[in-house]
């Protein structure tokens, strides 16, 4: 008998050590991430360390003055939004005033606390962290500079402004369009020059201001004075027939894996995918180059418009597709068709780098060469190619020779402006005149010197 009471005795006290052990067990390890700081918008980043990342509990407040705000409740939100991966449990919660509309300037607190299960769950063990962040909600100031400001439809334009704080981002938004601004150099850190465009596609009155963001979603704008002038742009029909369609469309198909047709047999079927879906998918690659331009005017001077060409299309053009007497599609040629004679070569319209040099679709052999601050030109239908992506050409650099490669009706340069990826009229940028008074002027009245070198 006595040795049972021993072994019940010396169970007892093993469950009683074990008792008291979980009862000490370290709780899980928190880190509270993030910028530190919020505004408009912003985010609250936790990463919880426990074993296996299993956690009985994990709560997330912000706190100001006497206010404490919820953020995340494990109980109560089911684990909505947690990641684990190993040890590991993140989180990740909007947290600016967009979402808490009682957040007020100033210092905020975020507190976290996580509790995870020790001794089969039979005790818990818990841990707390604070992190203190700053919340601002003072957007950013802007203030334009520049004057006489005169937009042609489909056309450019610039402005300088002044920006503060001087790191926040910043440029010309044209209804839902944005052109971003440009440090302008000098030693003026807060100056800024942005090109922005009227697209053809939109309404004269479209609003145009300047704005200012921050990291954390406070944005200012302003306005400026601007006169908008409209143009007249053509409408022509396009009439295809079947020869033409042989000699493009398997061409084009046999380049282009990226677009699927159901029967490449049938020629005008495929045509039209051509026409409307290949050519969304190359705009689209078009208007991603953008990105890749430099922070710094590279052109000198106005662009040059190929030597001995005729103009066979002009910008804009609204073009209805006749076959066999009837409309089948309607598409913008956002371009200048220019004809000299075959293989002509074709030569940098200015100085830039060259961010793409390849088959591109609809625009055959192409050419796409950046002159900083989003503004880039396109050379299509080129029968070959003489560049390379990166390379940095002068003005009258040969880029390559005329040709008919992709939707092309005959040897030809399809040639047009872009900035910020979008198509614009090169007719503003052709003008000497156009170029001292919209651009090199609002530099100089600015302190700013023109671009060289």
């Amino acid at each position: 008998m006595w040795k049972i009471l021993v072994t019940v005795l010396i169970l007892g006290a093993g469950a009683a050590a074990l008792w008291v052990n979980a009862g000490r067990a370290e709780g899980p390890a928190i880190d509270i991430g993030g910028p530190g700081v919020i505004g408009q918008t912003g985010e609250i980043a936790v990463t919880v360390t426990a074993p296996r990342g299993e956690l009985s509990g994990l709560t997330v407040s912000l706190v100001q003055g006497d206010d404490t705000t919820p953020i995340f409740d494990l109980a109560a939100d089911a684990g909505t939004g947690l990641t684990t991966s190993g040890d590991e449990v993140r989180l990740t919660r909007p947290a600016g005033k967009r979402v808490l509309p009682d957040l007020e300037a100033g210092e905020a607190r975020i507190d976290v606390t996580a509790v995870r299960p020790v001794l089969f769950g039979f005790r818990q063990a818990a841990a707390t962290a604070t992190r203190t962040i700053d919340v601002r909600l003072t957007p950013p100031q802007v203030a334009v500079l520049s004057q006489f400001h005169y937009v042609n439809h489909g056309g450019s334009e610039m402005v300088v402004y002044r920006v503060n704080p001087f790191d926040a981002e910043s440029g010309v938004r044209v209804g839902d369009k944005e052109y971003r601004g440009f440090p302008a150099g000098g030693a003026d850190p807060a100056l800024r020059v942005a090109f922005f465009a009227l697209l053809w596609d939109q309404d004269l009155d479209t609003p145009i201001t300047v704005f200012a963001r921050d990291s954390v979603g406070n944005e200012g704008s302003g306005s400026f004075d601007f006169r908008v002038f409209p143009k007249q742009f053509r409408s022509s029909r396009i009439n295809l027939d079947d020869r033409f369609l042989a000699r493009v469309v398997p061409a084009i198909l046999q380049n282009s894996p990226e677009l699927s047709v159901d029967d490449p047999a049938n020629l005008l079927a495929s045509y039209l995918a051509i026409n409307r879906d290949l050519r969304r998918m190359n705009n689209e690659t078009i208007a991603s180059l953008a990105r890749d331009t430099s922070p710094e005017i590279l052109w000198r001077g106005p662009f040059k418009q190929l030597i001995n060409t005729a103009v066979e299309a002009g910008f804009a053009d609204q073009r209805t597709y006749v076959y066999d007497g009837a409309d089948v599609d309607h598409q913008v040629h956002l371009g200048f068709d220019l004809a000299s004679t075959a293989m002509a070569p074709v030569r940098a319209a200015n100085r830039g780098r060259v961010v793409h040099a390849g088959w591109l679709g609809i625009y055959g052999n192409c050419v796409v060469v950046d002159h900083g601050m989003g503004l880039q030109s396109l050379y299509a239908h080129l029968s070959s190619i003489a560049v390379s992506v990166g390379q940095m050409v002068e003005s009258d650099t040969e880029l390559g020779r005329s040709g008919a490669t992709g939707l092309a009706g005959g040897d030809h340069l399809h040639f047009t402006m872009l900035l910020g990826g979008n198509a614009i009229t090169p007719i503003d940028w052709w003008s000497a005149q156009w170029v001292q008074d919209r651009i090199l002027r609002k530099l100089a009245d600015a302190g700013l010197a023109p671009p060289s070198g």
